[in-house]
């Protein structure tokens, strides 16, 4: 069982920055590492859409709408995945969540966090 605890978000202007978080807490290293992660959202009234991943080796992979403006990495020491936003933009609004999946294909959600981008 992984459990996946969010922070970060909240209201930011347009052009602004944010950073999100996602910690496997109650999780050990070895079972962290293993993980790939990735980030989605889900815009009001809006399906949940992926935003990015980042493998156990740390290859990335973005949406085109978030490409050169947003990068996920990891620190496996720390079992947490980040999602730092440069540039956002209104239509990045939406709600966030963190997502695990292990090799097996069982997945993992957090608890999902608002972002808002408003002037």
């Amino acid at each position: 069982q992984v459990q996946l605890v969010q922070s970060g978000g909240g209201l930011v202007q347009p052009g602004g920055s944010l950073r999100l978080s996602c910690h496997a807490a109650r999780s050990i290293t070895s079972v962290f590492s293993p993980l790939t992660m990735g980030w989605y959202r889900q815009p009001p009234g809006e399906q949940r859409e992926l935003v990015a991943t980042i493998s156990p080796g740390r290859a990335t992979t973005y949406a085109d709408s978030v490409q050169g403006r947003f990068t996920i990495s990891r620190d496996n020491s720390r079992k947490t995945v980040t999602l730092q936003m440069n540039n956002l933009k209104p239509e990045d609004t939406a709600v966030y969540y963190c997502n695990a999946r292990t090799s097996s294909g069982s997945e993992y959600w957090g608890q999902g966090t608002q972002v808002t981008v408003s002037s």
